[in-house]
């Protein structure tokens, strides 16, 4: 037996152990439902440990990550639906068959060729399964709004549903700019919303047409804003000061100076 197969076994032992008797009291009244919330949590957390460079934190936290699902799997199991061992040949089978170039000798030009490919057996699939036929289907709606809007446009993409090249893109942001500009000054709240959504989403669109993933350059940008608020914050402690007691004009020239104390970074919001 492998180390991988070990390792894996002895998960697999000890999730049992927590849920049997005698086990965790707190393991034992989880549901489904209840462990929505971590799986999320989770998520973002190995996403802050690839960002922090850290391949210790990087091993932890997708540990936990997958203890989530080895969690949903064993609840399942209980319930007689299914296991882990049927988790992991699912996506097994699944990356065998969406990968025909790599496991029954089909020919792709590209990488291009290979995710359109990978679109129209994925939309087979969904069929199979008595799914819908839109190329947008398989896009979670509890995505986050924006990493949702990449995808959604990128799925368009698959079918020529988008712009030549990053210029279109970017035209249709400067368009959606000057349709909120003429809500905003109707008043009209709905218009308005209707309108920065756009905007939003256009910009999501410019992201994708960039290479840039717009959650993530959001989340960079939230970031550095956190740190150079927070200069802010112990520039006017040192002298007695709390932000609420600063001038604006005080706070603009800290903002400015933790500006320099870094290479890039988002413009006051």
């Amino acid at each position: 037996m492998s180390r991988a197969s070990q390792a894996v076994d002895r998960l697999l032992e000890i999730m049992t152990r927590l849920r049997g008797p005698g086990g965790c009291p707190w393991d034992r009244e989880q549901t489904l439902e209840t462990l929505r919330p971590y799986v999320l949590e989770e998520t973002y957390e190995v996403l802050e440990a690839i960002d922090s460079g850290d391949p210790r934190a990087h091993r932890e936290e997708l540990g936990d990550l997958l203890l989530q699902i080895v969690f949903q799997a064993h609840l399942a199991a209980e319930e007689g639906r299914f296991d882990f061992a049927d988790v992991a040949d699912a996506i097994s089978d699944k990356l065998v068959s969406r990968h025909p170039h790599v496991f029954a000798g089909v020919e792709v030009k590209d990488a291009d060729a290979v995710l359109r490919q990978w679109a129209e057996l994925k939309r087979k699939e969904n069929l199979a399964k008595g799914g819908g036929q839109s190329v947008l289907e398989g896009v979670p709606r509890e995505m986050p709004a924006l990493a949702r809007a990449e995808r959604l446009t990128e799925k368009a993409s698959r079918i020529g549903f988008d712009w030549p090249d990053a210029s279109g893109a970017r035209a249709k942001l400067a368009e959606e700019l000057g349709e909120l500009d003429e809500a905003i000054a109707t008043g009209d709240r709905e218009r308005i919303e209707d309108e920065l959504g756009d905007l939003l989403f256009s910009a999501a669109n410019l992201a994708r047409k960039l290479g840039v993933p717009p959650e993530e350059a959001l989340r960079r940008a939230l970031g550095r804003f956190v740190t150079r608020f927070r200069h802010i914050e112990d520039a006017l402690s040192r002298r007695g000061l709390r932000p609420g007691e600063a001038t604006l004009e005080e706070m603009d020239r800290l903002w400015e100076e933790a500006k320099g104390l870094s290479a890039e970074g988002p413009r006051k919001p």
